[in-house]
């Protein structure tokens, strides 16, 4: 007669100590990963522009248009999988007692929507061949994305 098999040990991770590392960590995930699906939808929408030889999109006279919407696209795209590395960076800090930089994550976020969306609304009123007043919101943008590039660094030690 065979004993029978004894039950299969628990594969659910311990729970970590710090639960705001962990939302910090599920937010940036989740602006990853909906914002990679976003952006790369944009980058088909604006193919499929060009494919179908949208006026509004390929005129010359709407070269600016056709300009920033594709750094909308490109930022949108390399912001979102930032997102993603900043959240495993931030898991591999907190599992080495390091307590990932909400001021960090929030200048990241903002950076995330202001860049494209600044491109993009620059690219909906097109002035002369000069984007409108939306792109106003990607030097700030910019400087928060280095700042929260520049901190990043810093706490990788």
């Amino acid at each position: 007669m065979t004993e029978p098999l004894p039950d299969p040990p628990e594969l659910t991770p311990e729970p970590r100590p710090n639960r705001s590392a962990d939302a910090l960590i599920k937010r940036h995930l989740r602006l990853g990963w909906w914002g990679l699906l976003v952006f790369l939808t944009m980058g088909a929408a604006l193919e499929a522009l060009h494919a179908f030889k949208v006026g509004f999109y390929l005129d010359v006279s709407n070269d600016a248009r056709r300009l920033v919407w594709r750094l909308a696209h490109a930022h949108g795209t390399l912001l979102s999988v930032i997102n993603i590395i900043f959240a495993l960076t931030s898991n591999w800090l907190e599992e080495r007692g390091q307590r990932p930089a909400p001021l960090t994550s929030s200048m990241l976020m903002a950076a995330t929507i202001l860049l494209p969306l600044g491109f993009f609304l620059g690219g909906l009123f097109i002035h002369g061949g000069d984007p409108g007043l939306g792109v106003l919101l990607v030097p700030p943008g910019a400087v928060l994305l280095f700042i929260a590039v520049l901190l990043t660094a810093r706490g990788v030690r």
